[in-house]
């Protein structure tokens, strides 16, 4: 009778080890929740945005410069303005790993992180003018990062290269890139062959080639995240494609916001750059998607709960 017990009392401590052990192991990426995937992918957006601003800010530093000395060197040839670029990969960075946990009707509008930080930095260390206009664009900024981020479609979808392949093909995105095209040789022709230096012009071909950009970067995140969770998306050709376009669309944006760095402030570019790259990421990302709808169930806004959430206390669809 007591051998009995004695092996009861161990069998209940290894289980209650066991149970403890378990406690403690990390939950896999399959089963995180999608409000825990927003909210890592809003830190990591967040923080992106930040070190961006940072850079705009140390690559208009640069200009500015270089435009004080008897004999300035071109911009590329400054170790400080790679030191800025160095941190604008950085934050991109952050940015390609945000795409990767959360949509980017989420990730973009944080942008707006990179305009109020990069207004207090010029203002700070720039010595720009901080004028009135600024702050109640700021304001309209953050107001409407609000409103984007707590009432857009939550739409949460496994990204794979058989998808985007899907989406490419479609008539809706092809003929979207087509207009998309026209636009950019026309803005192009005017900005080199015309002469016409407009902030409004560089920012808007820096825009266009970011629609590409977040197309790219949401496509070989979402490829690479599913990859680590098993499904592997290096074999197919989609996803080198993918990084190519995501490569050659960063560095001519650069080359184009750096331009515009060149000839206004920074209190003037970063806000109507965010605007204007907000707009066509978030028009970019409902013509790569719209093929493939979720199910009504899987739609939420970032604030409702979902199915499996419902308390107790609530009533069940069976029970009304």
């Amino acid at each position: 009778m007591q051998t009995a017990n004695s092996v009861t009392t161990i069998q209940a401590v290894v289980n209650a080890a066991s149970e403890g052990q378990n406690s403690t192991v990390p939950p896999t990426w399959n089963s995180l929740h999608p409000y825990q995937t927003n909210v890592l992918g809003t830190v990591l957006a967040i923080t992106g945005n930040v070190l961006i601003s940072i850079s705009l800010n140390i690559q208009k530093y640069t200009h500015v410069r270089l435009l004080c000395q008897e004999s300035p060197i071109p911009y590329y040839k400054s170790k400080l303005w790679w030191c800025g670029i160095v941190l604008m990969g950085m934050g991109e960075l952050g940015n390609f790993a945000a795409y990767g946990f959360a949509p980017a009707t989420l990730v973009a509008p944080l942008g707006c992180v990179s305009v109020i930080a990069s207004a207090a930095i010029s203002v700070v260390f720039l010595k720009e003018t901080l004028r009135s206009s600024d702050i109640l664009g700021g304001s309209l900024a953050v107001l409407g990062t609000y409103l984007l981020v707590t009432f857009a479609i939550n739409v949460q979808q496994e990204i794979t290269a058989a998808k985007i392949h899907k989406y490419i093909v479609s008539w809706q995105f092809l003929v979207y890139l087509a207009l998309e095209f026209i636009l950019f040789v026309i803005l192009l022709y005017l900005y080199k062959r015309r002469g016409m230096k407009h902030i409004v012009l560089p920012l808007l071909i820096s825009s266009l080639l970011a629609s590409l950009s977040v197309i790219s970067v949401k496509a070989v995140s979402g490829m690479v995240t599913s990859s680590i969770k098993g499904q592997i998306q290096f074999q197919y050709p989609i996803f080198y494609v993918m990084l190519i376009i995501m490569m050659a669309s960063c560095i001519f944006q650069v080359q184009f916001l750096n331009q515009a760095m060149q000839l206004y402030n920074a209190t003037e570019v970063v806000p109507i750059n965010f605007v204007l790259f907000t707009t066509s990421a978030i028009i970019a990302e409902q013509r790569s998607t719209e093929k493939i709808q979720p199910e009504l169930s899987n739609i939420n806004s970032y604030g409702t709960v979902h199915d499996g959430e419902q308390t107790a206390d609530s009533p069940s669809e069976d029970a009304k």
